[in-house]
């Protein structure tokens, strides 16, 4: 019997929790296939021994995945509180100031680690810290002050960070610490490196550049995080074009733009990363209950299901696993959310770029072979044997419920592919030059139980002609032993 496979990714972030026991293990068995770096947390050391850790099991297993690395970026914080914490009440007046001392916060005052809050805000405006648990707004300001009135009070903590409702602080996307752990990222050999706060393309291209100075040739991710972005057509356009795959990062987002406003905001990002043919990660808050509870909230089911039917490429998870006390519950409840959703007939079908023309042979080939695939009675899966990692991703562009098996013998390019929906890395190398290729990759699949016989696959492949020039073609197979 042919395996059940879920499409949509699992993206888990490393921490303290996957250190412990054989939890790493377990939630890599369990159906991960992105694991995370957070740089805001941890060290060096911390980060080289998780890497070694995971490539040592994926070695093991035989299974492929991608290493993420993700970078801090400029959160802007307050300082730290002479007693660790106070209570703002409501009503009452606070300062920020970047000339105070970052040890001495109390009830009236904290030092702000950012030079240009002062200058960058105006009466009125609202100051939001602790991810929107606390309110202000903006009285007046005073060189380095901001002088505010508490609007929602509560108890505020060391380091927490502040976020403009509305955006439009400025404060530069690459901080110096990401500088360091751009080539932190590079000595580990990530696979993708997710750059905070982005502002258009440039900040994207730098990344890039820094990137490849340090030696490595991580794919970019950004991270949507910024009010002023998402509500600018071109700005995001030109930010998906210009990065490999984008993360909707609920967090800072959600603080910028309202929660009201964070559903359809996540829907829009969603559709149009897909349309531009480049890959998307839903993040923050999604089973964060499980941190401390074994299983969801119905809420939480809802949140996840709702991103797989949106047509995200993955489900992402922070605390949960890096922190948290049921990581590998966690990752086991969250597939299991995924390959429900994805039994609704809502996403068995889709009529992306049919009424467009295409750009490129890769394509071509790709969208008609997806079509073929998506309305031939008894087709059981797509099998890509270009070693083309293009093809891969814009065939996965197509909601359809057949899985795509991607056969090449670059571990790169598996270890990329591990984030694509729908795509199923596979390492084969044809070993026998009396037998087709096509033939071989049909035995191996059956060997599997990948595939089943007396289905139908769609082949999608590539051969060179007598001038050395590439082929693309795609062909319907019955599959028999």
């Amino acid at each position: 019997m042919m395996k059940c496979i879920r499409r949509t990714k699992i993206v888990a972030t490393l921490g303290p929790s996957t250190d412990k026991k054989d939890n790493l293990k377990k939630i890599i068995k369990s159906g991960v296939n992105v694991l995370r770096l957070n740089f805001s947390h941890g060290n060096s050391k911390e980060h080289q021994y998780r890497v070694k850790q995971a490539k040592l099991i994926m070695q093991e297993m035989g299974c492929y995945l991608s290493i993420l690395g993700d970078l801090q970026g400029p959160k802007i914080r307050i300082g730290i509180f002479e007693n660790n914490k106070i209570f703002l009440k409501k009503g009452n007046n606070f300062i920020l100031d970047y000339n105070y001392s970052k040890y001495n916060g109390n009830e009236k005052i904290v030092q702000v680690e950012y030079s240009k809050l002062s200058e960058e805000v105006k009466k009125n405006d609202i100051l939001l810290l602790d991810d929107g648990k606390i309110k202000l707004k903006v009285l007046n300001t005073e060189l380095s002050k901001v002088f505010t009135e508490v609007l929602i009070g509560g108890v505020l903590s060391n380091k927490k960070g502040i976020n403009k409702l509305g955006g439009g602080l400025s404060a530069d996307c690459l901080t110096k610490k990401d500088e360091k752990d751009i080539i932190l990222a590079a000595n580990l050999g990530v696979d993708y490196l997710a750059i905070s706060f982005p502002r258009c393309s440039e900040d994207l291209l730098r990344t890039k550049l820094l990137l490849k100075k340090a030696g490595s040739r991580a794919k970019v991710i950004a991270k949507i995080e910024r009010a002023e972005v998402v509500f600018n057509q071109n700005i995001i356009d030109e930010i998906i074009n210009n990065s490999d795959a984008i993360m909707v990062a609920r967090g800072d987002l959600g603080v910028e733009i309202s929660d009201p406003e964070l559903a359809g905001v996540q829907k829009k990002l969603i559709k149009r990363t897909r349309q531009l043919n480049k890959i998307v990660i839903t993040a923050t808050q999604m089973m964060e209950s499980m941190i401390t509870n074994s299983v969801p909230t119905r809420a939480e089911v809802m949140d996840v299901a709702n991103a797989v039917l949106d047509g995200t490429d993955a489900v992402m998870l922070s605390a949960e696993t890096a922190s948290g006390k049921n990581p590998v519950e966690t990752v086991i409840s969250m597939s299991k959310i995924c390959q429900g959703a994805e039994k609704i007939p809502v996403l068995n079908t889709s009529k992306h770029r049919l009424n467009t023309k295409f750009n490129s042979i890769k394509e071509a080939i790709a969208m008609s072979s997806m079509y073929t695939a998506s309305h031939l009675t008894g087709v059981s899966s797509i099998i890509n044997l270009t070693h083309s990692k293009k093809i891969a991703i814009i065939a996965s562009r197509i909601t359809s419920k057949l899985p795509i098996f991607s056969l090449t013998n670059k571990v790169r390019d598996l270890n990329l592919m591990a984030l694509y929906r729908g795509v199923i890395p596979i390492f084969f190398k044809k070993i026998n030059n009396e037998v087709n290729e096509e033939n071989q990759a049909i035995a191996f699949l059956l060997s599997k139980n990948l595939i089943v016989t007396g289905s139908l696959v769609v082949i999608i492949a590539l051969e060179k002609n007598n001038n050395f020039k590439k082929i693309y073609y795609s062909k319907i197979v019955k599959v028999s032993i």
